[in-house]
């Protein structure tokens, strides 16, 4: 049967090219994605392939949901073995001007959602005395990037969660990973770009860093891509810690780590081409 990997936010996207891969594989998919006809055409790719599945549409932040799966994939196959927390949403804006409610749904969808899955099934992994739990971050979960402040914030939030949860788990035999893309070609950043209104102090700067990341998107790693790195850290018994899918990524920590930060936010803005 291979592994049992529950995968959140499987409908498209990444998490769609990993569920198809791991299954030609003979891994078995648990997933749940808000998106029901997303989740009812996967279902319907998934069908003849090698690995077993069991997809529902699931809202991330419905908790008692989230327990009703889990029992669900327990009573089907018993265990679990990796836990792949790829579900979130964009959020884009300068700060000033930003609607804070919205922010706290960002919150509760990117960090609570991805506490609640992992938190759903560490008794099991626990009990099993193995297992993996893996967090989708990205690039700005360490590198911050201006007008995506509250996302930005949403990813250091997953950053430190898994830095402090491997400290607690790993005695058990359970393993951590954080997965840190930067860009991947799909219409993530086109849904949550949107220029201030006329008269923001930021407009301009905004639109130069709009124009600039569509620009970038189109060389970027394609979801297939994406995904065939994601299923190597998926399919390590030991995955990294900290793992990267693209050069740019690692080109970018690289200098983080090494460079003053002046000199780090110079070559960002300039990067990004929004100098003042």
């Amino acid at each position: 049967m291979g592994q049992v990997i529950v995968i959140t936010g499987c409908a498209d996207g990444m998490g769609r090219e990993v569920a198809k891969l791991l299954a030609s594989a003979g891994d078995t998919i648990a997933g749940f994605d808000v998106d029901e006809k997303g989740v009812a055409s996967l279902e319907a790719e998934l069908r003849g392939k090698a690995g077993e599945h069991l997809l529902m549409p699931l809202d991330i932040t419905n908790r008692p949901g989230i327990l009703a799966f889990r029992d669900a994939v327990l009573k089907k196959y018993g265990r679990v073995d990796t836990v792949l927390s790829n579900v979130g949403i964009g959020f884009f804006g300068p700060f000033e001007e930003i609607d804070l409610e919205k922010a706290l749904r960002c919150f509760e969808i990117n960090v609570i959602g991805a506490a609640s899955i992992f938190q759903a099934f560490i008794p099991t992994l626990r009990a099993q005395g193995r297992g993996k739990i893996i967090a989708m971050s990205s690039l700005v979960g360490r590198i911050p990037f201006p007008f995506e402040s509250i996302y930005t914030a949403t990813k250091f939030a997953i950053e430190g969660m898994m830095l402090s949860l491997r400290l607690e788990v790993e005695p058990f035999g359970i393993h951590c990973a954080i997965i840190e893309p930067a860009q991947v070609s799909t219409t993530f950043a086109a849904k949550i770009h949107k220029l201030p209104p006329d008269g923001s102090p930021y407009r301009e700067r905004v639109r130069r860093f709009i124009a600039r990341d569509d620009e970038l998107i189109k060389t970027a790693p394609t979801p297939l891509y994406a995904a065939n790195k994601i299923v190597k850290v998926l399919q390590c018994e030991r995955p990294r810690l900290h793992n990267q899918i693209d050069f740019q990524s690692s080109f970018f920590l690289t200098l983080n780590r090494f460079l003053p930060q002046p000199i780090r936010d110079m070559i960002l803005v300039n990067f990004m081409d929004i100098r003042v």
